[in-house]
């Protein structure tokens, strides 16, 4: 399998295809329209030309950064492309910050996630010295 990462080019279709792929409850077209344009950056997967996963980064670019609507189509989890995804997503953060700062990366984790996330340096929450991640939707 070729997989391929492209940075930047995730569609408001492709990414509700992406997004409705996990069975997650899929917002708006003219919502995600928004969301793109206003991520720092998205991160889509293709294993040979079909689009298998997808990510995006958004934050303030200079304390904290936040992983939002990472979704792999489940036929291709556990074979990398998240692996990759994250990858890209990682060296582009560090591409964007100054020699010697250090930044926060966050992320919430579904409950199946969780150990591929660990795998790849994060740490639970709750732990000794820090709360539980917490949100709340907020509707119009």
């Amino acid at each position: 399998m070729r997989l391929t990462i492209q940075q930047d080019t995730l569609t408001p279709e492709l990414f509700l295809k992406l997004y409705q792929s996990v069975d997650w409850d899929a917002p708006g077209i003219d919502q995600v329209r928004v969301a793109l344009a206003n991520s720092t950056a998205t991160f889509t997967a293709y294993a040979e030309l079909e689009p298998v996963g997808m990510v995006r980064l958004i934050g303030d670019g200079g304390m904290s950064f936040y992983i939002k609507d990472f979704a792999v189509v489940p036929s291709m989890q556990s074979q990398g492309v998240g692996a990759a995804l994250l990858a890209a997503l990682k060296r582009h953060v560090r591409s964007l910050i100054e020699p010697g700062w250090a930044v926060s990366l966050e992320l919430i984790s579904s409950q199946d996630a969780v150990g591929f996330y660990e795998r790849h340096g994060f740490e639970p929450r709750p732990n000794d010295w820090d709360g539980p991640g917490m949100f709340t939707m907020i509707r119009a």
